[in-house]
């Protein structure tokens, strides 16, 4: 079957769109992420999501708005912890990831939520995205590129060395507040296209792929972004025509690419040494 018969749906037409938005905001915040070695926030706040869908079932609201508010919360939380106590950053983040479980597992046996729908929030559920996802998906994602584009100096400052960005002038205690909120918006958002347990995946293991490609900070964001969206296109196109879990085959193909990148740059550093070893010969 032809590659284009995809975009035939409208079911898929969504997941693509939803998809892209998703891969151009993840790496791009967890760019940052990597860098400031804060890699398992996604998973803390992706479980405090967990608890806010459950938490929107059970008073009635759209779930991911419940999710969008708690995740807010967890993250300036966490934030205010690791600003005063440093060396609590750690047992914070675990505090706040049992919570969100804990209040999950309660909320959604108090409400009995379906279990389809766990699943689909748990495992991604971009196959059913409404255009109402989609516009939110788009939304949030914006205000997280105008953030990350305008302030992407600043933010790389802050996140290679704090002291240094305080002596520059800068506010590290608003932009790292700042920062730690769109992180959880992006969680979020990418819970909704991959899923809870995965989400943490699409914005780490792109930036781990570019740095093995040995390039400058901005170079790896381009490259993240490129290796995440492709991550999309072929995961999405081996779900439709081999009717597995998208959100799995989206983090599968990124995994691979991150084997392949990692294999490239140790092909290149066992030439350079046999290169340094002729020389001296």
């Amino acid at each position: 079957m032809p590659i284009m018969e995809v975009f035939q749906y409208d079911f898929m037409q969504r997941a693509f769109l939803a998809g892209f938005i998703t891969a151009v905001i993840c790496p791009l915040l967890g760019l940052f992420v990597v860098v400031r070695r804060q890699s398992l926030i996604g998973d803390g706040l992706g479980h405090i999501a967990f608890a806010g869908v459950t938490g929107g079932y059970l008073s009635g609201i759209y779930p991911a708005a419940g999710a969008f508010i708690l995740t807010i919360a967890g993250a300036i939380g966490i934030e205010r912890v690791r600003r005063r106590r440093a060396q609590m950053a750690d047992t914070a983040l675990a505090i706040f990831f049992y919570s969100g479980i804990s209040l999950a597992i309660i909320f959604s046996t108090i409400t009995r939520i379906p279990s389809a729908s766990l699943l689909g929030f748990l495992f991604g559920s971009i196959l059913t995205v409404t255009w109402q996802d989609v516009l939110v998906i788009a939304g949030c994602s914006a205000v997280v590129l105008i953030f990350v584009l305008g302030n992407f100096n600043k933010l790389a400052l802050v996140a290679f060395d704090e002291d240094v960005a305080k002596v520059a002038g800068i506010r590290t205690d608003t932009v790292n507040m700042t920062l730690s909120i769109l992180t959880a918006v992006t969680v979020v958002t990418g819970m909704m296209v991959v899923g809870i347990l995965m989400v943490s995946a699409l914005m780490i293991v792109p930036v781990a792929a570019a740095e093995q490609l040995g390039k400058g900070f901005k170079a790896t964001a381009g490259w993240a972004v490129m290796l995440a969206l492709f991550s999309v296109i072929c995961g999405l196109t081996a779900a439709f025509y081999l009717d597995i879990a998208p959100g799995g085959s989206i983090i599968l193909t990124a995994i691979l690419l991150y084997v392949l990148a990692a294999a490239f740059r140790q092909s290149q550093l066992l030439k350079r040494h046999v290169g340094q070893v002729k020389n001296c010969a």
